[in-house]
C-alpha cells in the first residue's frame, strides 16, 4: 500500500473513531468527564510507553526532557490539549454534541488566521475567500443556534492553540504525545486514586 492511500485509510478511520465517541461516552455514566479524561490520560501514557519501547524512540523522548524551549511548548500542549478534551467530553456527555461539532467545524479557520497572524503565513486571495466563505458558514451555524456557541469557541482555540505549540515544537508524533500524556499522568493517577 502507498503512503499516500495507507495517509487516506488512517486519516478516514481516525475520523470514523472520532465521530462514534458521542455513541460511547454516554455509556460510562455515573462517570462524570473529569474521571473519563483521567482514564483517557493515564491508559494513553501506558500506551505511548509501550509505543516508545517497540518503535525505539526512547532516546528522542528523553531528549525532549532537556531542551527547555521543547519542554514548555509541549507543556502549552499538553494543558490545551487536556482543555479541549475535557470540553469535548463535556459536551457530547451533556448532549450538545452539535455544539462540540460546531467547534471542530470553527477550528480550521482558527488554525489558518493563526498561522497568519502569528506565524506570518501569506494567504492567496482564493484563499481569503475560501475563509471568508467559512467564517460566514459559522456565523450562519451560530446564529440558528440559538446561543453563544460556548463550548465550540473553547474547542476550537484549545485545538487551534495545541496545533501552534506543536509546530513550533517541531517534534516527532510519537515522542510528542507520550511527553504530554506522561506530563499529565500523574495528576491524573491522583485524581484516580482520590475519587
Amino acid at each position: 500500500m502507498s503512503d499516500q492511500r495507507r495517509g487516506l485509510t488512517f486519516g478516514v478511520a481516525a475520523y470514523v473513531m472520532w465521530g462514534l465517541f458521542p455513541l460511547y461516552w454516554p455509556l460510562l455514566e455515573p462517570a462524570s468527564p473529569a474521571e473519563i479524561l483521567a482514564h483517557r490520560i493515564v491508559w494513553s501514557a501506558v500506551v505511548m510507553g509501550v509505543l516508545v519501547v517497540v518503535l525505539h524512540k526512547g532516546a528522542a523522548f528523553r531528549a525532549l526532557w532537556a531542551d527547555r524551549r521543547v519542554t514548555a511548548l509541549l507543556l502549552v500542549a499538553a494543558m490545551t490539549i487536556t482543555v479541549n478534551w475535557v470540553t469535548y467530553i463535556y459536551g457530547v456527555t451533556t448532549d450538545r454534541v452539535v455544539e462540540t461539532s460546531l467547534g471542530y467545524f470553527i477550528n480550521p479557520l482558527v488554525t489558518v488566521l493563526m498561522g497568519v497572524l502569528i506565524l506570518r503565513e501569506r494567504l492567496r486571495p482564493m484563499q481569503w475567500c475560501a475563509l471568508a466563505v467559512g467564517f460566514v458558514a459559522v456565523c450562519v451555524l451560530a446564529w440558528d443556534y440559538g446561543r453563544p456557541p460556548w463550548i465550540a469557541l473553547v474547542l476550537a482555540f484549545s485545538f487551534g492553540t495545541y496545533g501552534l505549540a506543536k509546530k513550533s515544537a517541531n517534534v516527532g508524533a510519537v515522542e510528542s504525545i507520550t511527553f504530554e500524556t506522561v506530563a499529565l499522568a500523574p495528576f491524573a493517577l491522583i485524581f484516580l486514586v482520590v475519587l
